[in-house]
Order: structure tokens, then C-alpha cells, then sequence
């Protein structure tokens, strides 16, 4: 954080003593993390200072941190979340002791709550295209076959611009995420990693829908008075051209799957149904990563690679082929 090297002794012996939390809130966070990091950081050490924000950070013990999460789990907080409390606790004790407030990283030595292993929700064929049926006609649609067309995360989706869209080239650019944070608002910004910026090919289908939809669009906005949408509009915005919330995309979603009878279908599951078709086809997971834009295929391999079948017995036989002798 770089504040205890301007301090001097006195002052540094007091504050080590003080909120350390509120330090690496003030001045760690904003710099490193996005602002819906933050956010969520800050949100999480709320059970931290709950639990154990009257222990002075030098005090700390393994116990304490034990005694933490098995109260927040008696408390009716999911192990994954406080799985999630132990990681930026220990982010911020980490950071405690890179700047000298104390000697060791307590938080090392504490494994957080065993997380239940669950599946992933993948749609059948069927499914998918019943949910496309339910939804034809209303603004969430172009959401749902893009999401299944391209497998891009809802915020992507709702980032998307006009130019970042090339119909001559059957092509889309993931540039920008939208999120909404209660600092700042609704806004855009770039990716988490160099690989969540990608093109993205698109099918025939989609981008007739889009064409369609351009079209239906400008008719609208200039029925409205505002003009054609410029080059930086969203793709998917409000009627009135603004951008789309997240939260309220998915609990508009949430809604019309529901009164479709259709709960198990999810937004994410859209990206989730997209990846397993591709596996299930037989493409290659390298090209698979990179639609998705993860970070590595070894992300990939990790989410999807229980789908992989049958890779084993083509491995026999091509042993068989090499080396296998007639009797």
C-alpha cells in the first residue's frame, strides 16, 4: 500500500493497532482491483469485521480465522461465499505483511470450508431451442442467441457496441464488460485479462438477427426522436438507447423462464450449453478457450473437461495401431 513508509514510529506502533481493513480498503483496493472488485471486497469484509474486527491484527491467530468460518457457515452463509471471505482476508493479511504490521500471513496456514462439488447447467438441444421459442419476439431474445451463438458472459453481451460488430465479416470484438457498482453506477470497462479480448466468428443466423435488428432499432430511435444509434451505442440497449442494467436483465430473464416453466435455464447456462457443444462436436479445447476467452485452456479443461469422452479409447487404439503383432 505504500502509507507505513511516510509514517513515523509512534505513529506507525498506534495504527497498527487500528482498522487495518479500513487501510487496505482506502488505499489497496481502488488501484488494484475494478471497481465491482472492490465492491464485492468490501462487501465480503463486512463478515470479517463482524466476526473478528475487535482482535488487533497482530493477535491474529489461525483459531480466530477457524472459529470465523465455521460460525458463518452455522449462520447460513454457503461454503463457496466464505470460501470467498477467506481469500480477501487473506489478500489483506497478505498485504499486512508485505508493509511490516505483521510478521506472517496467518491466513496461509487456514484451509477455507471444503466447497460441494456441483454441475454445471448445460441445456439439451431441445431446451435451448425451446427457451429461444418462449423468448421470440421479446428484447431478451437477441440476448439469448447471441449468448448460445457466441458463449459471451451476460456482461459482455451487454456491453457490446455497434462497432464492435462487423456484419461483412460474419465477426464480433469483445472489447468492454458493463457493471454496475453503487460508486460509480452503470459503465463500461475492459476485460480482466488480454485473452477476454477477442473476436469472436460468427454464425449465418446470427448475423441476419442482427441485421433485423439494426434495422428494427434506428426505426425506433428515430420514432423516438433521438436519431440513429451512433457507432459507440449499445447493441442491446433500451429502447430509449440507453444501456441495460445487468441485475435487471437477469431478473427480467428470471422472470420469463419461470413463466416459461423453464427455471433450469439460466443465462449462464447459455454459455455453459455453447461450450459443451463445441466439445461435443470434437473441436479442439485450445479454440474452444479462446471463444470463451479464458485466461488458459487449462481453465477450460477444468470446467469442462469431465464432457471430453471417449479420448481414452481412441489413445488404446492408437497404441494397438503402432504396435500391436499379429499372432
Amino acid at each position: 500500500m505504500g502509507c507505513p513508509a511516510v509514517l513515523r514510529p509512534r505513529q506507525q506502533a498506534k495504527l497498527a493497532r487500528g482498522p487495518y481493513l479500513d487501510l487496505f480498503e482506502r488505499d489497496w483496493l481502488p488501484g488494484h482491483v475494478s471497481a465491482r472488485t472492490a465492491q464485492r471486497y468490501s462487501e465480503l469484509l463486512k463478515h470479517v469485521r463482524t466476526g473478528i474486527g475487535g482482535i488487533a491484527i497482530q493477535k491474529l491467530q489461525p483459531a480466530h480465522l477457524k472459529t470465523l468460518y465455521a460460525d458463518l457457515l452455522r449462520a447460513g452463509l454457503a461454503p463457496r461465499t466464505v470460501g470467498h471471505v477467506h481469500r480477501v482476508l487473506h489478500r489483506a493479511l497478505g498485504e499486512a505483511k508485505a508493509d511490516r504490521f505483521v510478521k506472517d500471513n496467518v491466513a496461509s496456514g487456514v484451509k477455507p470450508p471444503k466447497v460441494p462439488a456441483t454441475e454445471i447447467e448445460i441445456l439439451q438441444p431441445s431446451e435451448a431451442k425451446a427457451a429461444l421459442d418462449a423468448l421470440q419476439g421479446k428484447s431478451l431474445y437477441l440476448i439469448a442467441a447471441l449468448g448460445l451463438a457466441t458463449g459471451m458472459r451476460r456482461n459482455e453481451l451487454l456491453a457490446l457496441r455497434w462497432q464492435d460488430v462487423d456484419l461483412e465479416a460474419a465477426s464480433l470484438t469483445v472489447n468492454l464488460s458493463l457493471e454496475y457498482t453503487k460508486k460509480h453506477g452503470l459503465r463500461s470497462k475492459a476485460p480482466k485479462t488480454k485473452h477476454g479480448r477477442r473476436t469472436i466468428t460468427l454464425p449465418s443466423h446470427i448475423v441476419t438477427e442482427l441485421r433485423a435488428h439494426w434495422r428494427a432499432q434506428q426505426e425506433q430511435r428515430m420514432a423516438l426522436g433521438i436519431g440513429k444509434a451512433p457507432a459507440d451505442s449499445q447493441v442491446l440497449q433500451t429502447f430509449d438507447g440507453k444501456p441495460r442494467s445487468p441485475n435487471a436483465v437477469t431478473k427480467e430473464w428470471t422472470l420469463a423462464m419461470t413463466k416459461a416453466e423453464m427455471p433450469q435455464v439460466t443465462l449462464h447456462s447459455l454459455r455453459h450449453t455453447h461450450a459443451s457443444m463445441l466439445i461435443a462436436s470434437g473441436m479442439d479445447i485450445l479454440t474452444i478457450s479462446r471463444r470463451l476467452g479464458h485466461a488458459s485452456p487449462t481453465i477450460t479443461l477444468a470446467i469442462y473437461g469431465h464432457l471430453i469422452k471417449g479420448t481414452d479409447e481412441r489413445a488404446a487404439a492408437i497404441m494397438d495401431a503402432a504396435f500391436h503383432r499379429p499372432a
